[in-house]
């Protein structure tokens, strides 16, 4: 083999079982001995819980809640953060709170019985949008100041200084809404106790986390759970922590009853009662000298966390460390913010915060260069960061930055120019481009000190080789990615490679499926022991090679202070897209897309071509169509039919390229990729769509009959942004 098989396409392992519906997902497990459950939820999103009135169960028939948490045992999640209540107790900070979870042998029955469960709440005054969080409504619930976290960053001379002596300082705030994850397959988990531990099957990405996460609600030792992932049908973050919020109840439930218990939400539940994406909102100072240039930028993030912490310090980290996106500054600040309010928590989505603070830096780079008459492409070429280039933590870019050739494939390709040139504010019809980058993998030393991911392979004596890791497949292609690695580097068919979903008593913990970590880390791992094994392949019959996470030297990171490397690897992207905007009624035809992204050697070349074309769609969606509003903490929208995500018939084909820039740590040269491409369309999308309609659009999603208001009554493209001096 050469170098260059690596990246050629072959089928996907699990192509024909998923094409045919042979493979079974979790609720196509037979458990004919297992107990149905159903969560038993908060209807209010704040007060206190005065009464639960139960209807008379009949034999075989549970409640389970807090009070049957055994001596020894936490009502606690134990997720990064360890503020998620297992059950709400005594009272309720969301809707959809659980409160308990009941359990019986048929599915009928039970959900009659739900029905008729009532419970007396003494309610609160609410806090649900990011300001009403800020403002403490109803009384802080969270630090006394609703404040989940913080953190602040600032590279360069003082701000301050800086704004003293500008021009001009312009302010603007932009702002993104939720979006739902719509995961093809449900939230779906069964618990049993088999001999001395408990057995989970669980649709997740990570079933260390499950099992870290619950093991406190009885008090036992996470070794003392067994977590089995089967086939997980999509999940883009939202079963990254969420599955353990369903697993604790179910623990406990297994528990109490001596019983299996399984539980498959359908569509309503899950989207009414799930994690999404973060809303946002970035305040903006920027300092300008006569002539436009900008001097300093000073921003201020704020994340719409909800009513518990879980994952979202994190996300807010990543938020604030993606804030300056592809650009260096001469002097920067931000600071970050996740603001507690009485809705559903957020969590992990695609992009992990980094979409929100990028869609805002781009936005209001389009808007800096339409107030002195520029193409934004002018004004954001003047900034880019190169290799050498101090990051927003004061670290260095490590890499080769290929932005200017990825720019002149989409030039070329989509006629940017010309187009951009030709089309005039408020025609009809607009053409925008974004920039952005995605780091690579957990941020600083979160490899190295937290995750420490371990990784085995084993040779049998037939010739066959098992890889043995954590990382699980949820339609992205890792199942055929690698063995392909695996085969690649011992030059055998990849038939001979066995990789299955993996069994936590079974496989090391090579840490979570998150971050664009897996094939840059586990990745890498798996190349580093398929060298090893190479010299003994041939000559041992049977033997096991294990590899551990090593972090590259010379890269320091102090996360007491967010100063160093937050990443020593991106990945980089170029994003064109044009529309046209029917005058009469609104609506937007996405008439081309075009993109390029740099995220090392590809591995499989449709396999990436493939999270291109997702990822560039999803982030279209999250721009345009994907409205979910949280009204006095219910979700508005609840089902796929007024929850309006885009379809392959709604855009045009993509044209997608990219460059070769091998990653040094990287397997044959990958980098993270999976999220990297939802990080730029919503810009692109919205900066074409508001030169189309000449007005500014500073918020997202922009719905058909948003972009009728703004056409009838938004602020035009040449005012002024709100300035000093």
């Amino acid at each position: 083999m050469t170098t260059d098989d690596i990246s050629k396409s072959v089928r996907r392992i699990d192509a024909v079982s998923k094409s045919n519906g042979s493979i079974k997902y979790m609720c196509d497990y037979e458990l004919p001995d297992y107990l149905w459950a159903r969560l038993v939820r908060s209807s209010i999103p704040r007060g206190t819980i005065r009464e639960i009135h139960l209807p008379d169960l009949p034999e075989g028939y549970r409640f389970v809640s807090a009070r049957d948490i055994p001596a020894g045992g936490q009502n606690q999640l134990s997720m990064i953060a360890n503020d998620w209540r297992c059950f709400a107790d005594g009272d309720v900070r969301y809707v959809g709170e659980t409160i308990g979870i009941l359990c019986g042998p048929d599915k009928t029955v039970l959900e009659d019985l739900y029905e008729k469960i009532k419970i007396d709440y003494e309610e609160a005054e609410c806090a649900v949008t990011i300001d009403e969080g800020l403002a403490c409504k109803g009384g802080a619930f969270v630090n006394g100041d609703n404040i989940h976290c913080r953190l602040k960053l600032e590279k360069g001379e003082n701000v301050d200084d800086v704004f003293a002596r500008a021009d001009k300082v312009v302010e603007e705030t932009v702002e993104t809404g939720y979006q739902e994850h719509v995961y093809l397959e449900t939230n779906a988990a069964a618990c049993k106790k088999i001999g001395s531990k408990y057995q989970f099957l669980a649709s997740c990405q990570c079933p260390f986390y499950i099992r870290k996460s619950v093991a406190p609600i009885l008090g036992i030792k996470p070794e003392d759970i067994v977590v089995q992932q089967t086939t997980t049908g999509g999940a883009f973050g939202g079963k990254e922590h969420f599955p353990d919020v369903l697993c604790g109840p179910l623990l406990l439930a297994a528990y109490v009853t001596g019983r299996g218990v399984k539980i498959v939400f359908d569509r309503e539940e899950d989207i009414e009662f799930s994690v999404k994406r973060h809303p946002s909102k970035v305040v903006f100072k920027t300092a300008l000298d006569r002539n436009g240039d900008i001097l300093a930028m000073d921003s201020k993030v704020y994340y719409n966390v909800g009513a518990y912490l879980a994952s979202s310090f994190v996300v807010l980290q990543r938020g604030c460390f993606h804030v300056a996106g592809c650009y260096e500054f001469p002097s920067f600040r931000t600071e970050g913010f996740g603001v507690a309010t009485n809705t559903f928590p957020s969590c992990a989505f695609r992009g992990f915060g980094a979409p929100q603070t990028l869609f805002a830096v781009e936005t209001h780079m389009c808007h800096i260069a339409e107030m002195y008459g520029r193409d934004p492409l002018e004004l954001k070429s003047k900034y880019f960061i190169k290799q050498g280039g101090v990051t927003s933590t004061n670290g260095r870019v490590v890499e080769r930055v290929m932005i200017p050739e990825m720019l002149e494939q989409v030039l070329v390709a989509s006629d940017y120019c010309r187009k951009a040139r030709e089309y005039k504010p408020g025609s009809g019809r607009g053409i925008g481009i974004s920039f952005y980058n995605h780091g690579g993998a957990f941020t600083g030393n979160g490899e190295s000190a937290i995750i420490k991911a371990r990784f085995r392979l084993k040779k049998y004596k037939d010739g066959h080789v098992e890889l043995f890791c954590g990382q699980t497949e949820m339609g992205q292609g890792f199942h055929t990615i690698l063995p392909k690695i695996a085969a690649h580097v011992l030059e055998i068919p990849r038939e001979m490679v066995i990789f299955d979903d993996p069994n936590t008593d079974r496989v090391p913990d090579s840490g979570p499926t998150a971050a664009s970590r897996s094939t840059m880390i586990v990745g890498y791992l798996c190349e580093k022991a398929a060298k090893l094994a190479k010299e003994r392949y041939k000559t041992e019959d049977e033997f096991e090679i294990e590899t551990q996470y090593e972090h590259p030297e010379g890269y320091p990171w102090d996360q007491s202070s967010f100063q160093g490397y937050a990443y020593i690897g991106y990945g980089w992207g170029v994003c064109a897209v044009e529309v046209e905007v029917d005058p009469c009624t609104g609506e937007v035809t996405t008439l081309g897309v075009w993109s390029s992204h740099d995220c090392g050697r590809l591995i499989d070349e449709l396999i990436v071509h493939g999270q291109t074309n997702g990822g560039i769609m999803q982030g279209l969606g999250w721009a345009s169509t994907e409205v979910l509003d949280n009204v006095k903490g219910h979700f508005k929208q609840t089902s796929i039919s007024d929850y309006i995500i885009p379809t392959s018939m709604d855009y045009p084909k993509q044209e997608c390229f990219y460059v070769d820039n091998p990653y040094q740590w990287g397997p044959s040269g990958a980098k993270g990729m999976g999220e990297l491409v939802f990080n730029g369309s919503a810009a692109a999308y919205i900066d074409a769509l508001s030169r189309a309609i000449g007005k500014r659009i500073s918020s997202i999603p922009c719905p058909t009959e948003r972009v009728m208001d703004l056409m009838l009554h938004g602020e035009g493209l040449d005012s002024a942004l709100n300035a000093a001096h």
